[in-house]
C-alpha cells in the first residue's frame, strides 16, 4: 500500500486483508474488472452508491460510512507516487515506457494516424502465461483510439 491512500481507502485494504480476498474476488461480487477494482481501492477510480454497497457486503464494512466518505461528494485524484517510481513493479513499467515509449507511438502512428490512446476509455488486463523458463506477466492495454481534431 502507498502512504497517499486516504484513511477510508485504508479501510478498504484492512477489510480485505481480513477477509483474505482477491481484487478479482470483489470484482466478480460488485461487477468489475479486478485491475479497475484495485484502481478504486488506490483513490484512481469512483465507485458509484451502488457498487459501494456490494462492496460492503463483501468486505463486511459499515455501507453508511463507506458510502458517507466515497460517495457522490468525493472524487479521484488521479496519479500516485514520484516519478520516476520507488517500487520495483512500478518502476519496471515506467520503465518499459521509457524505452518502449516512442517506439510504440510510431506504431500507433503508422498504424491509425495522428493522435493518442484514450487512458479513459482503456481497459486493462493482468494475466499470468506459463512459460518453461519462467512464468510471464502479460498486461495489455486496450485503449480506444483518438485522434487529434484540427480547427
Amino acid at each position: 500500500m502507498t502512504p497517499a491512500v486516504s484513511p477510508a481507502h485504508t479501510v478498504l485494504f484492512e477489510a480485505k486483508a481480513r477477509k483474505g480476498i482477491s481484487f478479482e474476488q470483489i470484482g466478480k461480487a460488485i461487477g468489475r474488472d479486478e485491475v479497475w477494482v484495485a484502481s478504486a481501492f488506490y483513490g484512481q477510480a469512483k465507485f458509484n452508491e451502488e457498487e459501494l454497497k456490494k462492496l460492503s457486503e463483501v468486505l463486511e464494512i459499515s455501507s453508511a460510512q463507506i458510502v458517507k466518505e466515497l460517495g457522490d461528494q468525493w472524487f479521484p485524484n488521479r496519479g500516485l507516487g514520484p516519478v520516476p517510481p520507488s517500487d520495483p513493479v512500478i518502476y519496471r513499467l515506467f520503465e518499459g515506457v521509457l524505452v518502449y515509449g516512442h517506439p510504440i507511438k510510431a506504431i500507433i502512428h503508422e498504424k491509425f494516424g495522428d493522435g493518442i490512446m484514450s487512458m479513459i476509455d482503456c481497459n486493462i488486463n493482468v494475466e499470468r502465461k506459463p512459460d518453461p523458463k519462467g512464468d510471464r506477466v502479460v498486461v495489455t492495454f486496450d485503449g480506444k483510439f483518438l485522434p487529434y481534431s484540427k480547427w
